[in-house]
C-alpha cells in the first residue's frame, strides 16, 4: 500500500486514536490522541510527548554567523516554560536541534512555524538574507522512553564538538534537565 492509499489527502491531519502506552487502560476521553500528517516527511503527534526536532538552512544560504546564532538561540528560549519545555537545544552553523515538550494547547508544528518564520524575518531584515532562509520541512521524532531522551540530550550537547573537534565552550546551546 502506498502512502497515498493510506492517507488520500496528504497534508491533512487525521486523528488515529491509539491504546494506552505502558499504563493501565483509561477511559476513552482521557486517552492521549495520536495524529499523523504528511508534508514531504511523515509527522506523528501524541499528546504529552517529548520531541527531538531538527531544521536546516535552505540550499544556497551562507552559514549562520555568531549574531545570527544568538538571535535564533534567543527565539528558542523566549517561550520556554510557557508554550513548551525546552530540555536541550543547539544552533549550529547550518542547522538547529531541539528537545522539547509542547505545553497543553500548543502544537509542535505551530511552535516550529513560529521559530522558523520569526527568525527568517529577522535574518532577512537585520542581516540582509535574501529568499527562503530555512528548508520548508523539519524533521521531528517522538522520543520513546528515558534511554532515547538521554541519547538525544547527549547528541545535542555533543553536536558542536563532533562538528569542530577540540571545541570546549559553545555559546549557542543550552540544557535543562527535566524535573
Amino acid at each position: 500500500m502506498s502512502r497515498e492509499d493510506a492517507d488520500p489527502t496528504p497534508g491533512v491531519e487525521t486523528a488515529t486514536p491509539v491504546g494506552p502506552v505502558g499504563r493501565a487502560s483509561l477511559p476513552a476521553y482521557l486517552e492521549p490522541q495520536f495524529t499523523r500528517y504528511y508534508r514531504d516527511l511523515p509527522h506523528w503527534r501524541l499528546d504529552g510527548s517529548i520531541y527531538f526536532v531538527t531544521w536546516r538552512l535552505a540550499k544556497g544560504q551562507d552559514d549562520l554567523d555568531e549574531d545570527e546564532r544568538r538571535l535564533i538561540a534567543d527565539a528558542l528560549r523566549h517561550f520556554d516554560g510557557d508554550r513548551y519545555d525546552l530540555f536541550a537545544w543547539v544552533v549550529m552553523n547550518d542547522h538547529v536541534h531541539a528537545l522539547l515538550r509542547p505545553s497543553a494547547g500548543h502544537q509542535l508544528e505551530r511552535i516550529l512555524h513560529s521559530w522558523k518564520s520569526f527568525t527568517a524575518r529577522c535574518l532577512q531584515r537585520d542581516f540582509d538574507r535574501v529568499g527562503g532562509v530555512w528548508q520548508p520541512e523539519s524533521f521531528d521524532r517522538i522520543v520513546r522512553g528515558d534511554a532515547e531522551f538521554w541519547q538525544k540530550f547527549e547528541y545535542i550537547l555533543q553536536n558542536p564538538s563532533r562538528r569542530w573537534p577540540g571545541m570546549v565552550d559553545y555559546s549557542w546551546s543550552g540544557i535543562k534537565a527535566p524535573e
